[in-house]
């Protein structure tokens, strides 16, 4: 960073006040809240989320240094402002996937295009005739294959196979006033997903997985005080209906998250 656009450290000091006041109002809401959705709160967390995030970057490239604080993202929906009884509904799905081993995909598409005997083999340009010249060495023609041969939620649970390896997916249910035409969308199918007609998201992240791994390993740190506590004959005290009393289903929750 060049130092014209270093930041002043009169400019770093406001920041910081502002994050103060900021503070000071957030506070102020949440003593004053009207209830758990109170607007004033929610309005005084982001103006707290927005002022300490421009206190970070101005602290950083002032003094290369950083604050404790993470910011949490805003991934939620908005408010849904559908109907209230739905007449129709769409499903929009998204699963990334990343081509591992080109390989393996090939000849699982090869295997598939030999016991087709109505294989297009005009289909893939470049290619020679025959069975073999329908996928070749082309990625884009093996999955092509193997995505008209196998319906998503297959390929989704066999994905190894294929030589892929699972991103983020996600699975949006939308309310709709009515049935839409045949062949309406067909030409743009994601342009008219509305946020505010979600009616329920479920989304799929090795994120969550990284959340479990550090929840995971709270619990060993907290089972090994209690290991410590047996071993100098003493008993933890702690409340009745805590996590062991509720039985094997009080585990973590699954790596999907729902709206």
């Amino acid at each position: 960073m060049s130092d014209a656009a270093q930041p002043t450290a009169a400019e770093v000091r406001a920041a910081a006040e502002a994050v103060k006041t900021a503070l000071d109002r957030h506070l102020e809401a949440v003593e004053r809240r009207s209830g758990e959705d109170d607007p004033a709160v929610y309005a005084a967390f982001n103006e707290l989320a927005a002022t300490a995030e421009a206190y970070d970057e101005l602290l950083y490239d002032a003094y290369d240094e950083v604050t404790p604080f993470e910011i949490p993202g805003d991934d939620t929906l908005p408010a849904y402002a559908g109907p209230e009884e739905p007449s129709a509904l769409s499903v929009l799905i998204r699963r990334d996937y990343a081509v591992v081993e080109p390989q393996r995909l090939l000849a699982q598409a090869q295997r598939v295009a030999d016991l087709d005997p109505d294989a297009d083999t005009d289909t893939v340009p470049g290619t020679s005739g025959g069975a073999l010249g329908l996928v070749g060495s082309s990625v884009h023609a093996a999955l092509g294959v193997l995505f008209g041969e196998y319906e998503p939620d297959e390929i989704a649970s066999r994905h190894k196979e294929f030589g892929l390896e699972e991103g983020d997916s996600t699975l949006w249910v939308a309310a709709a006033d009515e049935p839409a035409e045949p062949g309406e969308w067909l030409s743009a199918p994601f342009d008219q997903a509305d946020p505010q007609r979600v009616v329920c998201r479920f989304d799929v992240s090795a994120v969550f997985d990284e959340e479990l791994d550090l929840d995971d390993e709270a619990l060993d740190d907290e089972s090994l005080e209690d290991e410590s506590l047996e071993d100098e004959g003493l008993e933890d005290d702690g409340p009745a209906d805590g996590p062991d009393a509720a039985g094997d289903d009080a585990g973590p929750p699954g790596r999907g998250r729902g709206r």
